[in-house]
């Protein structure tokens, strides 16, 4: 009973908006207080769980993210990727899902996503006379690419909390995110294909058309460089993830100081505190979760969870729709760090039970946190790129309906029923047999 009170007044006060930190804090107090567990016991578990070297992986990747928001990476790939697709009526929208899937390749997050991506391409497409209700939209359900496409520090926290191979989570959501990255670009350029106020970019001579593109194919090499050595360092085998981070945030810096020139040694300070405070929550937020996990373990939440769904049914599929939903229902209250530290620990002993495979399940999570980040009415990054591009959030509803149903629930149904999407990439890089 207890327990139950406990997560009912961690979600309330989530709803009614209670920054996470202090929402798991109470309701830690009171679980503690309530069910009688010593903290002398809790603190030291919190604390222990944090000391590992996959986690380490996250700040440095926050660090990445942050010095290439801030340093001008993001505009080149933008350019770049316009001059293939500029010329379709609502092209500039699948040069923001194409250009937030690359950079999610480079930062693994999705709010510097949102906001890199989405303050070069909006304004352009603003002075397109793109609709800003459709253009809130497409930047809003585009910045979860970047918790998909890997590197992805969600997959990271994932992969540490469910004890799993960081490499084989990075893998498990590449196809779902292709997937997904495709198919939003579809979506958006139907929606504005009838759209006839939108302008196009000036048509060009074909040889002035590879004049530019070799201009712009230069200014992102080495942006595009980026993933490269991450990505490639990592399944090569020549570093970890921890390394390839530390990698890319050395080479991040001197890339954006003197190449794109977006950063001076001022703003780096800036952007590097910045990111520490940011780092500094999340590791807080993490060790009071380590705390509420522990507990939920100690009173064997996941089994009686497993009890629950297998007395309303003991279909598979059925079990699996009410999971899914759950956590669309986290993603839409919690961020993306948050909702994986909680839904992991809970939910992976469940859905092994049922016979599925924890780096499927990476991939499902991941989908699931991602959407639940653009549905109403909680939405958070949903009301990030309202604000961002200065849009009325109704008009951002229709269109983010659509993508929500012809793009992401898609891409869900295929990453749940066919686990090839999520396990065959893995296997393949790592020569090793995933059950599915």
């Amino acid at each position: 009973m207890e327990l139950t009170i406990g997560i009912i007044m961690t979600i309330i006060l989530l709803v009614i908006g209670v920054p996470v930190a202090f929402a798991f804090g109470g309701s830690l107090a009171y679980m503690t207080l309530a069910l009688g567990y010593s903290p002398q016991m809790l603190l030291p578990y919190g604390f222990s769980k944090v000391n590992s070297v996959v986690l380490m992986a996250m700040p440095l990747f926050i660090l990445c993210g942050g010095i290439m928001e801030k340093g001008g990476i993001g505009k080149s790939l933008v350019d770049l990727i316009e001059h293939f697709i500029g010329r379709i009526r609502g092209g500039l929208a699948a040069v923001e899902i194409v250009g937030s899937a690359i950079f999610g390749a480079i930062t693994g997050s999705g709010a510097a996503t949102l906001t890199c991506i989405g303050s070069i391409v909006s304004p352009r497409m603003t002075a397109k006379k793109y609709p800003k209700g459709i253009t809130a939209a497409v930047v809003a359900n585009a910045a979860p690419l970047g918790m998909l496409i890997p590197p992805s520090g969600m997959m990271i926290l994932y992969a540490w909390s469910g004890q799993q191979s960081v490499l084989a989570c990075f893998l498990a959501t590449l196809v779902p995110g292709i997937i997904l990255t495709a198919l939003q670009s579809i979506v958006s350029i139907f929606m504005l294909n009838s759209h006839k106020e939108i302008e196009l970019t000036e048509k060009v001579s074909r040889r002035e058309w590879g004049h530019q593109l070799g201009i712009k194919g230069r200014g992102a090499l080495p942006a595009l460089i980026m993933p490269a050595i991450i990505l490639g360092g990592i399944y090569g085998g020549i570093f970890t993830a921890m390394e390839a981070a530390a990698v890319a945030t050395l080479y991040a810096v001197p890339v954006t100081i003197f190449v794109y020139k977006g950063l001076d040694m001022k703003s780096l300070i800036k952007t590097i505190r910045s990111s520490c405070i940011s780092i500094g929550a999340i590791f807080a937020m993490t060790i009071t979760l380590n705390m509420i996990c522990k507990i939920f373990i100690l009173e064997d939440l996941p089994g009686a969870i497993m009890k629950i769904l297998l007395s309303i049914s003991d279909n598979t599929m059925v079990i699996m729709l009410m999971i899914n939903i759950f956590m669309l229902f986290i993603g839409m209250i919690m961020d993306d760090v948050s909702s994986v530290l909680l839904c992991t620990p809970i939910l992976l002993p469940v859905v092994t039970k049922l016979g599925i495979s924890p780096i499927h399940f990476a991939a499902i999570l991941g989908v699931n946190l991602g959407m639940g980040t653009v549905t109403p009415p909680c939405a958070p990054f949903l009301y990030m790129a309202t604000n961002l591009v200065g849009a009325e959030f109704k008009d951002t509803l229709k269109p983010t309906v659509m993508l929500i149903l012809f793009a992401w629930l898609p891409t869900l149904i295929l990453t749940v029923l066919i686990p090839e999407l999520s396990l065959t990439v893995p296997s393949m890089v790592l020569g090793m047999k995933f059950a599915g």
